[in-house]
C-alpha cells in the first residue's frame, strides 16, 4: 500500500468514524436516527436478548483482541504498520454498525421520568457524557488515537512521534475519562427501556473488565512504574472512588 493510498484510506476511515460516532449518539439517545435502541417492533424476548448479547459480544471480542500488542505484532506483518490504527478503528465501526442494524428492541420501560425535572437533568447528563468522551480524546492525542497522525507521518516519510505519559485535564481526576463519558451517556436517560438497560449493563461490565484487566496491564508493561504510581493516586472512572484499582 503506497503512502498516498494509505493516507486516503486513513482519512476515509476517520470520516467513517465521525459518522459512526454521531450515529451512536442518536442510537443510544433515540434521537435523529432511523433506527435507535428502542425503535422497531419487538420480537420474542428470549431471541431478542440472545441476538443483542451476541452483537455486544462480537464488539467486545473485536475491540479487545485487536487492541492487544501480541495481535498487533502479527497483524502488522499483513498490513502496513501506519495503517494499523486506522484498520482497528474501521473494524470497531463495523462492529458498531452491526449493532445499529441488528439490535432487537425491548421497549418495556424500567423507568420514565421524561416529563420531570429529573428527566431534564438526565438528558443534560446524557449530552454531557458524550462531550466528556470527545473532549477527553483531545486531552491526550486525538489524531494519534484515530490513526491520523500515523498516516500523515507516513505520507511525509517520517516516523510518527508518540506523546509521553502526562496527566492533563480530566486525566488528573480519573484514569479513563473517555470510558467515564461513555458510562454517563449509557446510563443517563429519561426513559430506560429493558433493551437500553441490557445495553448499559453489558457495556458497563465490558468496560470495567477490558480496562482494568486488559488495557491497564498493557499500560503497565509499556509505561512501568509511572503508571503504577498514577494508578495508586488517581481512580479509574469516578473521581475520588477506587484509587489503586
Amino acid at each position: 500500500m503506497g503512502r498516498s493510498i494509505t493516507f486516503i484510506y486513513g482519512v476515509g476511515v476517520y470520516a467513517v468514524f465521525l459518522g459512526t460516532f454521531l450515529y451512536s449518539i442518536g442510537f443510544v439517545g433515540n434521537v435523529l436516527v432511523p433506527k435507535s435502541i428502542d425503535s422497531g417492533v419487538q420480537g420474542p424476548v428470549t431471541a431478542s436478548v440472545l441476538i443483542n448479547l451476541v452483537l455486544l459480544s462480537l464488539f467486545a471480542l473485536q475491540h479487545s483482541i485487536m487492541a492487544r500488542p501480541a495481535f498487533k505484532r502479527v497483524w502488522t506483518t499483513l498490513i502496513p504498520k501506519p495503517a494499523e490504527r486506522s484498520t482497528y478503528i474501521l473494524m470497531t465501526c463495523a462492529a458498531l454498525i452491526m449493532i445499529f442494524l441488528f439490535w432487537q428492541p425491548l421497549p418495556a420501560k424500567v423507568w420514565d421520568v421524561s416529563q420531570t425535572m429529573a428527566g431534564t437533568a438526565l438528558l443534560a447528563l446524557f449530552w454531557g457524557g458524550w462531550l466528556v468522551v470527545l473532549a477527553s480524546t483531545f486531552m491526550i492525542d486525538h489524531f494519534d488515537l484515530f490513526g491520523l497522525k500515523q498516516i500523515y507521518a507516513h505520507l511525509r516519510d517520517r516516523k510518527a512521534t508518540q506523546s509521553g505519559f502526562v496527566k492533563t485535564g480530566l486525566y488528573r481526576l480519573v484514569r479513563h475519562p473517555i470510558m467515564t463519558g461513555f458510562l454517563i451517556a449509557f446510563w443517563a436517560t429519561p426513559i430506560m427501556s429493558v433493551g437500553h438497560l441490557l445495553f448499559a449493563l453489558v457495556t458497563t461490565g465490558y468496560i470495567v473488565i477490558a480496562v482494568l484487566h486488559l488495557e491497564e496491564k498493557d499500560l503497565i508493561a509499556e509505561i512501568g512504574d509511572d503508571y503504577l504510581t498514577y494508578r495508586r493516586e488517581v481512580p479509574a472512572f469516578v473521581p475520588g472512588i477506587g484509587r489503586g484499582q
